[in-house]
C-alpha cells in the first residue's frame, strides 16, 4: 500500500512540476533554444504516430509514371516547397534555418514514408514545425499526388533532370489584335465648273 502511496505522490507532484514549468513561463519557447531531449523525443512520437493513424489515402494509378514525376518536380518548386526543403541543385532559403525543428532534407526521409504518408502531410501540414497544410492554401489533390510523385524519385533525381523538368512552360502569346479595317478615303470636293464670260 506505501508503494502506491509513493507512487501517486510522485505522480501528484510531477503534474505540479510539469504544470509550473509549462504555465509559469519557465519553459522557453524561442526558436533557438533546444529543447529537451524528452520533449523532441515525446514530439517525434506523437507526430509518427498521428501520421500512421490518419494516412490512409490509396495513391492514384501511374503515381511513377515519368510525366507525374516531372509534373510534380514543377509543383514543388511552383508551391514553394525547395524554398524549406531545397532540391537537387536548389538550396533552401536562409530563413528557413530558424525553423525549429529544422525542415527536413527531403531525400534524407521520403524513402521511410508511404505515398500516403507523404500526401497527408503535404496536404494538413504539421502544427509547431512549420510545415503549412498545402490544402488550406488552395493546392488540389492531384497537384499534391504529383508533388509526392516527385518526392518518391528524388534520392535518384539529378541537378541536371531537376533543372529542364521545372523550367517554366511559356505560355501562350496573347493574340495580336487584327487591324482596324483601313476607311476609305474621302475623295477631296471637286471644284464647280468655272462660267465663261
Amino acid at each position: 500500500m506505501r508503494i502506491l502511496a509513493a507512487i501517486g505522490a510522485l505522480s501528484i507532484f510531477a503534474a505540479v512540476s510539469a504544470a509550473v514549468i509549462f504555465f509559469g513561463g519557465f519553459y522557453n519557447v524561442a526558436g533557438t533554444a533546444e529543447e529537451p531531449a524528452i520533449v523532441k523525443w515525446a514530439l517525434i512520437q506523437v507526430r509518427t504516430a498521428s501520421i500512421d493513424r490518419h494516412a490512409k489515402d490509396t495513391p492514384p494509378a501511374g503515381l511513377a509514371e515519368p510525366a507525374s514525376v516531372q509534373a510534380g518536380a514543377r509543383a514543388f518548386l511552383e508551391h514553394g516547397c525547395a524554398t524549406c526543403h531545397g532540391g537537387p541543385g536548389v538550396a533552401w532559403m536562409k530563413f528557413s534555418e530558424g525553423l525549429h525543428p529544422d525542415p527536413p532534407d527531403l531525400k534524407d526521409v521520403v524513402n521511410d514514408r508511404t505515398p500516403a504518408q507523404l500526401f497527408w502531410v503535404i496536404k494538413n501540414g504539421i502544427n509547431m514545425t512549420g510545415m503549412p497544410s498545402f490544402a488550406l492554401a488552395g493546392v488540389k489533390d492531384d497537384d499534391l499526388w504529383k508533388i509526392v510523385a516527385f518526392l518518391k524519385k528524388l534520392p535518384s533525381v539529378s541537378e541536371a533532370d531537376f533543372k529542364t523538368w521545372t523550367v517554366p512552360v511559356p505560355s501562350a502569346a496573347p493574340p495580336v489584335p487584327a487591324a482596324p479595317a483601313a476607311q476609305p478615303a474621302v475623295a477631296a470636293p471637286t471644284p464647280p465648273p468655272e462660267s465663261k464670260p
